[in-house]
């Protein structure tokens, strides 16, 4: 569908030549922790597609070795007459002094060698303290480009070839790859020939007894970037489970350091609860013999679904077993059962290119996150009310962030690895899962399960995308899928639409929406076909849900009765605004208010998120948006009150240079959540249902946040006593977060030099995380210098980001960040420069400016960098300051008097 020929011309630069094929690989990886390097040596049987004098494969940061090519045709091996380096293609090109027939068949060998780096890609090391000093061990990072740092490959996701792994290591560790191991000794001298693979003699001419050699089982055909190995003293935790349909029983186990290993068990339950579930909805055996996590201690992304290796963040599988708060226990459930869907969409069924990344994120978010972990059908976990918390951790996400000029369409033109980072974000995950959610309610959730299941039974082991998704689709239910979603998933942007009542009816118009406000005619050229879900009151007095209507004109007239309640996005599934009148969204509110309404929660989440959005691009008033959170001030979901601290934060935020604004809001803010935190108290009770201890929580965070005196004094004196005690039993751990950082923000030394000590040896992830971003409250500029310092010199490469995530949410750091990040930009950029996290800093660093000074500023300090890395973000944060320049301009004046005006309770 968007794949014209053009475009692939154009990303042939990018492409390796497609002469040969890989199939298999046997690689052969020597791993010594105490020296922090590897060797390896790869055989790689190809398949010649044409005459070939020359083979290229994409190799970085490795030393090669002794290259030869035998041809089964020639019978004869060769050694390359010539070796050329691509540095930013990475692509080796050897040159053959005889070609290869084609339709032959080839196999290339290869040795290698790399150092194990903390760059968290590739083979990397990661580290763990074992009585006072620094141990490593050994894990792999691949996607999206980084197998290539690990041993030379054809490393694309269409390329796919089984894999054949060996490891070599110390005795006294643990070798852990895709698949089982088959074999598993000792070295002995007197042993080595029948074990030695023919070529790797160097290998293992410096081995002894306190060496090991671990063969694993050949893999399925796969790509390379879920290829995983890994080494180190790892300890486990193992379950069993019998899948539906085979029957089979598959071994589970969550393997981490002897320290970490007894916080693994809730994600090794919820793995084990939702693998059969998979198996049984998509009607697709999960084909590897075992499914193992790998908990890491340094790790750029959260987690990664290498096939039978899941890998990831502490915080994304630990927690504390006695009492973990229930925010950690979300994180890790869902991302448990975002990794497991990905053995089906990612793994199983694979991209052909980067630019279909949707197709493997935005499945695994919609599948792991919202109908499996959130449907009470499947869910293993209830009590955390997964199904009402997708809405907002999805749904809105998706649209909150990316309404700006510079964003991109999900399915994005993505031609080399610079493009490539940076479309891992909620573009690619929420926004996707959005608009797959709402092709799912539009067409029925059963029938979009069945042509999911249709789409990987005819892609096994295969390659897709997009009109292979939309064909199984509609082949389940008979829609035109195609003439539905296209521009969904090519277009830039979502809609509004403006509905304006009519005698008989209403008018419905669709308009691109920009967070800058209305678009120039040049940048509302597409018309989107929209899932209204029309939800209104018949005849009979009784609600009517019309899920088929659908708007695929720039503007219809749709008959209905506006003396009764009604509602477009009815369950808020459609991944567009909704523009009213005045008067009509606040009767829309007024109506969701009451007890039984006919709309539901999701419908009041939605209408929050909608009107301040609106107000943000200047096609609503900031104090009609305002009068509706007013009207829900009576609400008793956790989710809605979400939604509004989410908001009122916002204005917080976007307003933080103007104090008497902030003031007021932070008055606003005071009457609506103190009176819930003067309910609720601080003690959580094990009676307590989960809507209580998370709105508790916000509550309390809210209250903290805008200066209330009262809260401010309980969480600095709870804190005080753990601080001379050592004794926490007093935080409770929901509310671990918020005390650290209301008494760090309030207090001074000694409150700092608490949390660092919390830092240095954290309980739990949680713990350590809460301890980052405390540093990052300080409101002193002596404190503040010492964060910035720790993150040069002490901060592992992983928790920057949580810096800078504590510093963005402090008004008094932020301009010191952004100045922090002008002065270390080029020790920045080389410490990040090649993984996931340069994005995000330089957006939290930049992004919350709102004077033409500012912006100009950033402009000027950019103008003469190396962006490519980051240009995307870089854009976004731009974007986002012009759009804050003109919302405080245009809306001040409203703010200010409906704060002033507003009742006093």
């Amino acid at each position: 569908m968007s794949t014209a020929p053009t475009s692939v011309a154009k990303s042939n630069e990018y492409r390796l030549p497609t002469n040969v094929k890989p199939v298999h690989y046997d690689v052969t990886i020597k791993t010594d922790l105490e020296k922090l390097e590897f060797d390896g040596f790869v055989k790689i049987s190809l398949d010649v597609q044409q005459e070939s004098s020359s083979i290229t494969f994409n190799m970085s940061d490795l030393e090669l070795g002794r290259a030869s090519i035998y041809s089964n045709a020639l019978k004869t091996e060769q050694e390359p007459t010539g070796t050329s380096f691509e540095t930013t293609s990475e692509r080796v090109t050897y040159l053959l002094p005889t070609a290869l027939p084609a339709g032959s068949k080839a196999e290339l060998k290869v040795g290698f060698g790399g150092k194990l780096t903390g760059s968290m890609m590739g083979y990397y090391k990661s580290m763990y303290e074992v009585d006072g000093k620094q141990k490593a061990y050994a894990l792999t990072q691949f996607e999206p480009t980084a197998a290539r740092r690990a041993f030379p490959c054809w490393d694309e996701p269409l390329l796919k070839a089984t894999f054949g792994v060996t490891m070599i290591s110390r005795a006294d560790t643990v070798n852990l790859s895709n698949m089982p191991a088959i074999s598993e000794q000792v070295y002995s001298r007197a042993a080595a020939k029948p074990i030695e693979p023919s070529g790797l003699a160097e290998l293992f001419s410096s081995l002894d007894e306190t060496w090991k050699i671990t063969h694993f089982e050949t893999t399925p055909p796969m790509s390379t970037y879920i290829v995983a190995f890994a080494n180190g003293p790892f300890k486990y935790l193992e379950k069993s489970v019998t899948l539906p349909l085979s029957g089979k029983t598959l071994p589970l186990r969550v393997y981490a350091t002897a320290d970490l290993i007894h916080q693994a068990q809730f994600a090794l339950d919820v793995k084990a609860d939702v693998l059969p579930l998979y198996e049984k909805v998509f009607d697709v055996g999960y084909p590897l013999p075992k499914l193992d996590t790998l908990v890491a201690t340094d790790f750029d992304a959260g987690a990664m679904e290498n096939w039978g290796l899941i890998t990831g963040r502490t915080n994304a599988f630990l927690l504390d077993p006695e009492k973990a708060d229930l925010q950690a226990k979300k994180q890790v459930a869902t991302t448990q059962s975002h990794e497991v869907a990905h053995m089906w969409f990612g793994n199983i069924t694979t991209m052909e290119w980067w630019n279909y990344l949707y197709l493997n994120e935005g499945f695994a978010t919609l599948m792991g996150e919202v109908i499996i972990a959130g449907n009470p059908a499947y869910s293993i976990c209830n009590q955390l009310h997964m199904l009402t918390s997708a809405l907002p951790r999805q749904s809105i996400p998706g649209l909150e962030s990316r309404f700006r000029p510079s964003s991109h369409p999900i399915e994005v033109e993505c031609p080399d690895a610079n493009h490539i980072n940076q479309i891992f974000d909620s573009l690619s995950y929420s926004k996707a899962a959005s608009v797959l959610r709402m092709l799912s309610n539009y067409v029925g959730e059963d029938l979009f399960l069945k042509g999911v299941s249709l789409y990987l039974k005819k892609k096994l082991y295969a390659n897709s995308v997009t009109t292979d998704l939309w064909e199984g689709i509609s082949t389940a239910t008979g829609i035109d899928v195609v003439r539905v979603m296209d521009n969904w998933i090519t277009k830039i942007g979502f809609p509004v639409l403006t509905v304006t009542e009519t005698p008989n009816g209403i008018k419905v118009r669709q308009d691109r929406f920009l967070e800058t406000g209305l678009p120039e005619p040049k940048d509302n050229e597409t018309i989107w076909n929209v899932p209204l879900s029309l939800l209104s009151v018949n005849q009979d007095g009784k609600p009517s849900l019309d899920r088929r209507a659908i708007l695929e004109e720039r503007e219809k007239t749709i008959d209905l009765d506006t003396s009764k309640p009604f509602k477009l996005n009815a369950g808020t599934v459609g991944v567009y605004r909704v523009l009213y009148t005045p008067e009509r969204l606040l009767n829309i509110a007024q109506e969701a208010a009451k007890e039984n309404s006919i709309f539901g929660l999701n419908d009041r989440i939605g209408l929050v998120h909608d009107a301040m959005a609106l107000s943000r691009a200047g096609l609503a008033k900031i104090s009609s948006a305002l009068t509706l959170v007013d009207t829900f001030r009576n609400e008793k979901e956790y989710l809605v009150w979400s939604g509004m601290a989410q908001n009122l934060s916002a204005l917080a935020s976007i307003w933080w240079e103007h104090p008497k604004i902030v003031e007021r809001l932070n008055a606003f803010r005071r009457d609506l959540f103190v009176p819930t935190v003067d309910r609720l108290g601080y003690e959580y009770l094990p009676t307590d249902a989960t809507d209580t201890s998370l709105l508790r929580t916000l509550a309390i965070s809210q209250a903290a946040a805008a200066d209330d005196e009262g809260v401010v004094k309980e969480l600095k004196s709870r804190f005080d006593h753990f601080m001379k005690t050592g004794d926490r039993s007093k935080i409770p751990a929901d509310l671990l977060r918020v005390t650290f950082a209301t008494a760090v923000k309030h207090g001074g030394r000694a409150e700092y030099d608490a949390v660092v000590r919390v830092h240095d040896k954290p309980w739990t992830p949680t713990a350590r995380i809460a301890a980052i971003q405390a540093m990052g409250a300080t409101e002193d500029p002596e404190l503040l210098s010492e964060t910035f310092k720790f993150i040069s010199t002490k901060a592992r490469d992983q928790d920057v980001v949580y810096f800078f995530r504590g510093l963005s949410n402090n008004p008094k750091a932020r301009r010191p960040m952004a100045e922090y990040v002008m002065k270390e930009y080029d020790a920045l950029y080389k410490r990040f420069e090649g993984n996931f996290t340069l994005k995000p800093l330089i957006e939290m660093a930049m992004g919350h400016f709102s004077t033409q000074q500012d912006y100009d500023m950033v402009v000027n300090f950019f103008k003469d960098k190396d962006t490519s890395k980051y240009n995307q973000g870089l854009a976004q944060a731009l974007d986002g300051i012009h759009a804050r320049i003109a919302y405080i301009e245009r809306s001040t004046d409203d703010l200010a008097a409906w704060l002033e005006q507003r009742p006093k309770l």
